[in-house]
This record gives structure tokens, sequence and C-alpha cells, in this order.
């Protein structure tokens, strides 16, 4: 008899013992023939309802699919949620991009909610062995020929030393953070304000690429990337090499025949961007020469290493903060007067209090700057998608169904939607920024699943929570912090782009308290 594991996450799950991959089960229950309508979990009781939706047949099912998924109305979301609204589940079956004829197999088990999106983080339940892109990975071409630790999963020996290396990468110039930052993106608002007063507008993110991936090279690495080879060059080499890797999954705003035959039907040759990534390769080389030798130290061989850190802090770390930080940007300008004043007067209280100097003991006490921090990480997380394959037969919990999984089957999550679940969040679709002040603000938190686990937990070796965690969520305290000591109030305009939202200031009203 076929046994299932059964799943609850009305509270944290239970550890659950054993990696293997062949059937094993924590809590057994009868098979689909002889199961019956209702299995009992300690803190609910939920029937058990079959996976809705279809896959369609081969081929064209998957190209329907994704047509749909990238021109049909209301975008991603809508895709995701007429799906919820045909089959009356947040559980459905459903085809994810790019299928044919990149991915081998577009077929997924979509979560599409709060309550059954935590199975994606438990490693002992879900394989995520070359998953971090979801049903295609990239050629390793676009790597130094390495998988990374991106697309490694915890199980395998190389996982733990690698995540060790990023831990350091991350730590061990810790001192230099906050200083750096404020350098680096005072010089960022000092531009914008030479541009707003020429051209009356100034773009965001442009002036933000050149910021971030300076910082990072300055704060994490000791090296400023303008006096190297590099000069300036950085942020477009990145963005190009991004491309390459992301393009069947990104829609670039192309004639829609042009666009789905070109990127999302076959992959871009990785030749054609390799001179690139050979330039970023030499640059890390040389910079990185101190984290590389610790990665020797690890038992990580130099030239992986290498790899491994231009991946962490070129499409990780420099990738996020193209994303993240106009997303910020845009839900601060969206937000009313009453809030900027608020902040203002939050930050500059407490960089009074501390001798004029930002400070982590200062930004420990902004609590509304770190609200609205994670209130722009729930609303629009910077990675919507996060993948695992059944390692054995299992039943996902919704709200109200239990849903039976079977082995080898594709986990797909969309984050919006479980971040943004009503079951969970008040007005879920607001940009709240007081959201998560007090003790019922905290609570959510563990439903703030931007880093592929709660923001409750700490990431560790044996899990795929982001090694930047709590580096990420600082450096956006520092960019609110930075803008409201600088500033009253501010107003942005807001377009599409392949990568996030298009931000550009049209007024900032400098600091008069």
């Amino acid at each position: 008899m076929a046994t299932a594991t059964y799943l609850s996450f009305s509270a944290p799950p239970s550890s659950c013992a054993g990696r293997q991959r062949r059937r094993q089960a924590t809590r057994a229950s009868p098979s689909a023939t002889d199961r019956p309508r209702e299995v009992v979990s300690p803190k609910r009781r939920l029937p058990l309802r079959k996976v809705p939706g279809d896959y369609g047949p081969p081929v064209v099912g998957a190209l329907r699919d994704r047509l749909e998924y990238f021109y049909g109305p209301g975008g991603r979301d809508g895709f995701f949620t007429a799906r919820v609204r045909a089959h009356g589940s947040t559980v459905v079956r459903l085809n994810m991009p790019p299928g044919p004829f990149v991915a081998r197999d577009p077929r997924v088990v979509a979560l599409l909610d709060a309550a059954s999106f935590p199975v994606l983080f438990d490693t002992s339940l879900v394989d995520k062995t070359d998953l971090f892109t979801g049903t295609f990975m990239p050629s390793t071409d676009l790597t130094g020929g390495y998988r990374v630790l991106s697309y490694v999963d915890p199980s395998e020996p190389n996982h733990g030393p690698l995540k060790t290396l990023l831990f350091y990468l991350l730590s061990h110039r810790r001192q230099h953070v906050i200083p750096k930052f404020r350098e680096v993106y005072g010089d960022l608002f000092s531009l914008m304000e030479k541009e707003l007063a020429r051209a009356g507008k100034a773009d965001f993110g442009h002036y933000n690429d050149a910021a971030a991936f300076s910082f990072l090279c300055q704060a994490l690495l000791g090296r400023d990337p303008a006096e190297s080879a590099l000069q300036g060059d950085g942020p477009k080499l990145i963005t190009k090499w991004v491309l390459f890797q992301l393009s069947p999954l990104l829609n670039l705003g192309l004639p829609k025949l042009v666009e789905d035959s070109l990127l999302h039907s076959f992959r871009l040759p990785p030749a054609l961007v390799k001179k690139d990534y050979d330039r970023l390769a030499d640059f890390f080389r040389d910079a990185a020469r101190g984290v590389v030798d610790e990665g020797e130290r690890l038992g990580v061989p130099r030239e992986e290493a290498v790899h491994n850190i231009l991946f962490a802090m070129c499409f990780n770390s420099f990738g996020g903060m193209k994303i993240l930080f106009p997303s910020l940007v845009k839900w601060l300008g969206r937000a009313r007067a009453r809030t900027h004043g608020r902040l203002a007067t939050e930050v500059r209280d407490a960089v009074r209090a501390h001798g004029g100097e930002v400070t982590m003991k200062a930004l420990s006490e902004m609590p509304l700057v770190k609200s609205a921090v994670y209130e722009a990480l729930r609303i629009e997380p910077p990675v919507a998608m996060q993948y695992g394959r059944a390692k054995r037969d299992m039943v996902v919990e919704s709200h109200d169904y239990g849903f039976e999984v079977r082995e080898g089957e594709m986990l797909f999550g969309y984050q919006p939607m479980a971040t943004k679940d009503p079951r969970v969040f008040a007005r879920p679709e607001e940009y709240v920024p007081d959201r998560f002040l007090g003790e019922d603000g905290a609570r959510l938190l563990r439903h703030v699943v931007w880093s592929n686990g709660p923001e409750t937990a700490s990431p560790t070796l044996q899990d795929k929570q982001c090694a930047g965690k709590d580096f990420v969520v600082l450096i956006a305290r520092l960019l609110v912090a930075e803008l409201f000591l600088r500033y009253d109030s501010f107003d942005v305009q807001v377009g599409a782009s392949a990568l996030g939202s298009s931000v550009t200031i049209t007024s900032l009203k400098k600091a008069t308290f």
C-alpha cells in the first residue's frame, strides 16, 4: 500500500526524519483508492480533494498556457487568478513557461495561497536540484561551467561549503556596510538632484544600478569597480548576462510573435555573452581574492569559488537591489504625505539620539522603517516564484482542503498570491507601511517569505533560504533612512520594466526639520 505524508501549516511543521527518495511516511494514511473522505490532522479536519485543472494536449496545452501567461488579460497575476476562480481552488494543475522547446516538462501543481506555499521550504519533502529558475535550467556555460549554489540541493556535499562561503562574503567586512552605503547612495541622491534640476525628472533605476554595483563591491570586497578594467560597465554587463539566463521567462514588450519565437521558444546562445562574462569573472578573480582564499580553506576549488561569488554578487545581490529598491521607492512614493512625515520624524529622531550617525542601534529604533520594508517585500516580493519536486507521496493542505501529490511531481508557488492571501492579510492589495508594527504585526512576519523561507527564520546550511536575507533587509532599511534624512517627501512616476518597476523621481522636497 502506498503511503503519504500529511502536511498542515496552521502550526509550524514538525521535522521529518530522513531525506530518502523512496516513499516514506511520517503520518501514514490509506492510498487514493481506499482513503476515507477526510483525514484528521492535529489541528484541522479537512476533506481531501483531487488537484483540479489539467495540462491539455502535449505541446499544445503548454503553448496555450504560455501565451495566456505572457499576453493574456490581467498579466501574470491574472493568469493565476483566473485558474483559482475557474476551479474554486488555490491548488491547481497548470503548465508553467517556458514550455516548448526550452523546458522538457512544464507541468506543475501550483500552490497559490499562504497555507500550501510553505511546503516549498521543507527540503526533507521537496528536492531543489536545478530548480532555481523553475522548469528549465540555464546553461552552465553562463556560469563558468559550474552549477552555482542557487541550483544545488542541500543534500549535495558541496552545498554546505558554498553556503558557508557566502555567509563569510556577507559578514567579513560588515563594519563597512553602513558607511559605504551612505557614501555611495549619498552620491546617488546628489546626482539625482542635479538631474531633477536640469530635466525636471530623474530615472531612479539608472542611478540605482550604478550605485548598487559600486556599493556591493566596495562594501563586500573593498574594491571600487570604477577603478578597475570594468570602469562603469559592470551594471550593463550584468543586465545583459541576466537576460541570457532569464529570457525564456521575461516579457520585454516586443511584438508578441517575435518575442515568443525568439525568447520563449529557444535559448539565447551563451557564446554571445561570453566576452562580457569573462570581463566580470576577471574582475572578481582579482577583487575577491581574499574571499576565494577562504573558499579554498573550506574545500571549494578556487575557480568554483570565483563563479559562485560572481553569481551571488551579480545575479542574487545586484539583481535583487535592481528589483527591490525601485519597488520600495515606488510604494513609498505612492504613500501619503502623513506616512512620509512619520518616517522622516522617526528616522531623524533616532539619528539625532545617536550623535547624528546612522548605526545599527539607531536603525533598531526605527520600527516603522523596518515595517515599511517588510511591507514592500510582502506586496511585491523580488523573487515571485519557487519550485520543488516532491520527494514522496504527500498531502498538501490549502486553507480548506487536502490535496494528494505524488512523488516526483513538480510543486510551484507563486509568491504574490501567498503574500497577498486575504485569509491572512487584511487589505492585501494595499501597501500598509505600519502593517508589521506591534505584537499583531510581528505575528504576521512568518507569512513574509520573499527569502525562500519565513521572515521569522534564519538561513542555515540545511535549507535554501537566502544566505543574504538579513543583509537585504538591512540595506533596504538604510535606503529608507537615507531617503528621509534628506527629504521630507518625494513624488514618483511608475512604469513597467522587464525586471520589476521603472521609477522616475519627479520631485524631491528637501528636509525642513
